[in-house]
């Protein structure tokens, strides 16, 4: 490694922490919260089995999970322009994320508010509670501590997903680094450099992810 390269890669190392710090971290927090209000919502109202709404969430997730998420991302950036509708770079590629993964995490969180026993609701009725009460209280509880896992494996692949926005012009990591190399013509170093920072990003969420299932653990015992 020659000494010019070194100096590239250090040169180079804040100016793609400071994307990701600025806009990377930032993308995939707010589109995971808003993924994950979709999400609680899609599923409650799957669960619920209430007519005509439960075949807008079903048709919802058919197309998001159904399509790519770049071709996502190109209709909703350089698509709606052409019907009068301007969407900034950053709020697009938060709505496509938000979306996007609202629809994959809503099959989870289905998936774990079908593992509640149907018999708690029923003891939730008799204490007097109202539907809205037996959910919050008895069934929700239950069912993000079962959807815990996947939904943090989503969180760790959305932090990956979040390089695709350099397609719509949303200046994070990626993007930061191809215009690095654009300028100094080395592609194979700066590339695996800005790889290895999503790998310590994911690692840490990994261990906060290994963490968060040791105290829930602890809590059910």
């Amino acid at each position: 490694m020659s000494e010019r390269l070194i100096g590239i890669l250090i040169d180079a190392l804040p100016n793609i922490i400071i994307p990701g710090i600025k806009v990377t971290i930032p993308l995939t927090a707010i589109s995971f919260t808003f993924a994950l209000i979709i999400a609680t919502i899609m599923a409650m109202v799957q669960y619920a089995n209430v007519k005509g709404i439960k075949q807008f969430a079903r048709f919802y997730i058919w197309i998001f999970r159904g399509t790519p998420l770049l071709v996502q991302l190109f209709v909703i950036f350089y698509g709606l322009p052409s019907l009068g509708i301007m969407i900034d770079p950053f709020p697009a590629a938060v709505l496509v994320f938000s979306l996007n993964e609202g629809a994959y995490a809503s099959e989870t969180m289905r998936a774990a508010l079908e593992s509640v026993p149907k018999g708690q609701i029923e003891a939730g009725y008799c204490t007097g509670l109202s539907y809205l009460q037996i959910m919050r209280r008895i069934v929700l509880p239950q069912a993000l501590k079962t959807a815990f896992p996947p939904l943090s494996n989503s969180l760790i692949s959305m932090v990956k997903d979040t390089s695709l926005a350099a397609n719509i012009t949303v200046v994070e990591m990626f993007m930061a680094t191809q215009r690095i190399v654009a300028r100094t013509y080395e592609p194979l170093a700066l590339y695996i450099e800005v790889g290895l920072i999503y790998l310590i990003i994911c690692t840490i969420l990994t261990k906060v992810q290994a963490w968060g299932e040791k105290k829930i653990g602890s809590y059910e015992s």
